[in-house]
C-alpha cells in the first residue's frame, strides 16, 4: 500500500514528460478489456484490449495517455507496449474467443520490422496467433496500402486475423478494405448510435452489410447504448455486437451480455426498421419531358410562323433561338388569336416573329430535377402552365416542356413518394408495409395484423370539409402511435383513412380497444356543439339524399397469423381488409379473425 501511495505522490510532482517516461520504462500500464458478442446465441465472440495510464494520475484515461505520447514523439513506442502488455495478461486469463488488439499503422509496421519476434512473443503468452485480431485504428492515413498489405504478410501468414476500426470515419475507408482485405469491419458509433430512429444510418449500414458480405467481411456493430439500437443491428444481420450496453471494459470482463442486452439478442421478434428521411426518388429530370418542337429564326416572318401553327396542329408553342440559343417563346393561341384581328396579317405579315415573342420564358436545362419546379405548379404565375417552357442543354435549345407533362410527371412522382411515406402523417406508405409483412413471412414470426377504418368519414369530409378531415385523420396516426412499441410494431398509412398495425407486442387486443375508446371520445372536438347534443350530423348519402350520420368512430378488423398460415403479403393485406369489414358491420367497431379457417370464411363473405 506505501508503494501504491509512493507511485500516486510521484506522478503529482512528475511534469507530463517525465511521468510518460516513467510509464513507459516501468511498464506502468494496466489492460482492461470489453467483450464482444455474436448476436446470433450471445456467445462471445473475443475482447478488445483497451489500456489505462496509472490510477489516479493525469495520464489514467487513455486519451490522455496516447494524446501525451503523441506531442512527446513516443506515441508508436506506447502502442507496441501497450499491445505487448494487452496479449500478457490476456494469456494468462484464459479468456475465451479472439483478442483485438488496436494499432496505428505506424506501430503495425515497426512490428512488422519484427514479425518473427513478435510472432514468438505472441507464442510466449500461451496465446496462438490465430487468436489475434490486429485492429488497424484511424490515427494515420494509409498512404500506400498496398505496401502495408506487403507488410502484414507474415502475420497473416501466421494466421494473425485483421479489422478495420470505426469505418466510416477518420481515415477507414473502402480503398483500404478493399485492399486489406479484412475479416472484420467495425462500424463506426456515428452510425451505430441512433440507428433505430435514423433511416438514413439504417440505409448506410445496410449498404455496409452488402459490401460486407461481397467482401466475406464480418461487420461489428460497436458503441451500441441503446435496447432498439441492438435489435435493429441484430435484426439487419450484423453478426457481432460491442458497446456499454452489453457490457464495459474491466480487468476482469464479463462473459455474458447485461440483462438487458440479453433480451433483446434472445427475443424472437422483428425489429421495426426504420424509414429513410427522404423515400427514395427515381431520377426524373426535366429532359424525359422534352417535346422536340422545330425552333424558329429571329429573321422567321409572321406569316411563316402561321402556316407552320395550321400545318401542325400539335405545336402548342414555338421557341425563338440565335445561334441555336432561345432569346424567347411563342404561344400557340395568342398568336393565331392575335394574327387572326383585322389588319393583322397586312400590318405584321412580313415583319419578325420576334413582334409577338415572349421575351421572358422560362428556360431550364435538362438535367434538371422535375421536382424542383413544382413552383411552377403552385405559384401565382400561371403562364409557365399555359405557354409552356424551354428546355436547353448546355445553353442550346433541345425542345419544349408542357404545363400539362409537368403537372403529369410532378404528380407520379409525389404518388411514388407517397407509396413510402403518406405526405399527411409521414406514416410508412404501402411499399413499407409490404416490405415489413414480407420480412416478418420469411423468419416465420407470429404477428398480429390490424387493419383501422373510419366510420362515416366521407359525409363528415363533405360537411366539414377537408381541413377538419385531415385533422381527424392525423387524430388517428397520433392514437395508433401512442399504443405501439415502435421497436416491435408497425404502424403503416395506407392512404385516406385507412391503416395498418402489426402487432408483436402482448396486449395487443386490450390495445386495440383503447385506440377505438380514445379515437371516439378525441374525435367529438372536430363536431360542432349541436351535433354533439344528437350524437351525429346530417349530411349526404351517397345517392344524394339527406341523411343522419351517427358520430364518425373507428373501427379495427385483426387477423392473428401464425408461421405458414399465409404465404404472401397480399394474403395477409387481403385478410385484414376482410376483417376490417366484419369490424365495421359488427356493432363493435372491433373483430378478430382468430385462425385460418376464420380468415377463410371472413374472405368468402366478403367476396360474397
Amino acid at each position: 500500500m506505501q508503494n501504491v501511495v509512493l507511485e500516486q505522490v510521484l506522478q503529482q510532482v512528475l511534469g507530463e514528460e517525465e511521468l510518460l517516461a516513467r510509464i513507459i520504462r516501468f511498464r506502468l500500464l494496466r489492460p482492461v478489456f470489453q467483450p464482444l458478442f455474436n448476436t446470433d446465441d450471445c456467445s462471445v465472440y473475443g475482447f478488445e484490449g483497451l489500456i489505462r495510464g496509472p490510477e489516479g494520475s493525469a495520464l489514467h484515461s487513455p486519451l490522455a495517455l496516447f494524446a501525451a505520447a503523441e506531442r512527446h514523439g513516443v506515441r508508436t513506442q506506447l502502442e507496441v507496449l501497450a499491445g505487448q502488455t494487452i496479449i500478457d495478461d490476456f494469456g494468462g486469463r484464459n479468456l475465451p474467443g479472439y483478442l483485438f488488439v488496436n494499432m496505428s499503422c505506424p506501430a503495425l509496421i515497426a512490428l512488422s520490422n519484427r514479425a518473427e519476434k513478435t510472432l514468438e512473443l505472441i507464442s510466449r503468452s500461451t496465446l496462438s496467433p490465430a487468436s489475434i485480431v490486429i485492429e488497424l485504428t484511424e490515427h494515420d492515413r494509409v498512404v500506400d496500402p498496398e505496401a502495408l498489405v506487403k507488410m502484414v504478410k507474415p502475420f497473416r501468414d501466421a494466421g494473425v486475423r485483421f479489422a478495420l476500426d470505426d469505418f466510416g470515419n477518420g481515415h477507414s475507408n473502402l480503398r483500404l478494405w478493399m485492399d486489406l482485405r479484412p475479416q472484420l469491419v467495425k462500424i463506426d458509433r456515428f452510425f451505430v448510435d441512433g440507428l433505430s430512429g435514423s433511416g438514413d444510418k439504417f440505409e448506410i449500414i445496410r449498404l455496409l452489410k452488402r459490401l460486407g458480405d461481397m467482401f466475406n467481411t464480418q461487420l461489428v456493430a460497436e458503441g451500441i447504448e441503446r435496447e432498439s439500437d441492438l435489435a435493429v443491428a441484430k435484426d439487419l444481420g450484423i453478426p457481432i455486437a460491442q458497446g456499454y450496453l452489453l457490457a464495459r471494459p474491466a480487468a476482469d470482463p464479463a462473459r455474458r451480455p447485461a440483462e438487458a442486452a440479453y433480451a433483446v439478442l434472445r427475443s424472437s421478434k422483428i425489429a421495426v426498421q426504420p424509414q429513410p428521411s427522404q423515400p427514395p426518388e427515381r431520377c426524373s429530370l426535366v429532359g424525359e419531358i422534352v417535346v422536340p418542337i422545330p425552333p424558329v429564326e429571329t429573321e422567321t416572318q409572321n406569316d411563316v410562323l402561321a402556316k407552320l401553327f395550321v400545318s401542325h396542329a400539335d405545336f402548342h408553342a414555338v421557341a425563338v433561338v440565335r445561334d441555336e440559343k432561345p432569346i424567347g417563346l411563342i404561344n400557340r393561341r395568342k398568336f393565331m388569336d392575335q394574327f387572326a384581328q383585322q389588319y393583322y396579317r397586312e400590318l405584321f405579315g412580313r415583319k419578325s416573329c420576334t413582334t409577338f415573342m415572349q421575351l421572358e420564358p422560362l428556360i431550364v436545362d435538362r438535367r434538371t430535377p422535375l421536382e424542383s419546379l413544382q413552383n411552377i405548379l403552385t405559384g401565382a404565375d400561371q403562364r409557365y402552365l399555359h405557354d409552356g417552357f424551354i428546355i436547353t442543354d448546355n445553353g442550346r435549345y433541345v425542345g419544349l416542356g408542357t404545363g400539362e407533362s409537368l403537372v403529369r410527371a410532378v404528380t407520379e412522382l409525389r404518388i411514388e413518394a407517397a407509396r413510402y411515406a403518406n405526405p399527411l402523417t409521414a406514416l410508412p406508405g404501402n411499399i413499407p408495409i409490404t416490405e415489413h409483412l414480407d420480412r416478418l413471412l420469411a423468419g416465420h414470426k407470429p404477428f398480429v395484423v390490424c387493419y383501422a377504418d373510419l366510420n362515416n368519414f366521407k359525409p363528415f369530409n363533405d360537411q366539414y370539409g377537408y381541413w377538419r378531415g385531415d385533422l381527424v385523420i392525423r387524430l388517428v396516426a397520433s392514437i395508433l402511435v401512442k399504443y405501439a412499441d415502435p421497436q416491435v410494431d408497425f404502424i403503416g398509412h395506407v392512404g385516406g383513412d385507412d391503416f395498418i398495425v402489426v402487432f408483436q407486442s402482448d396486449a395487443w387486443e386490450s390495445r386495440c380497444l383503447q385506440i377505438i375508446s380514445d379515437f371516439n371520445l378525441g374525435v367529438r372536438e372536430n363536431f360542432s356543439k349541436s351535433d354533439i347534443e344528437q350524437n351525429g350530423f346530417w349530411g349526404e348519402d351517397r345517392k344524394g339524399g339527406r341523411c343522419f350520420f351517427p358520430m364518425t368512430s373507428l373501427s379495427i378488423g385483426a387477423v392473428i397469423t401464425k408461421p405458414g398460415a399465409f404465404s404472401t403479403s397480399e394474403e395477409v393485406a387481403s385478410a385484414a381488409a376482410a376483417a376490417k369489414r366484419n369490424a365495421k358491420h359488427s356493432g363493435q367497431g372491433f373483430y378478430i379473425a382468430q385462425d385460418a379457417l376464420d380468415v377463410d370464411k371472413t374472405l368468402q363473405a366478403v367476396a360474397g
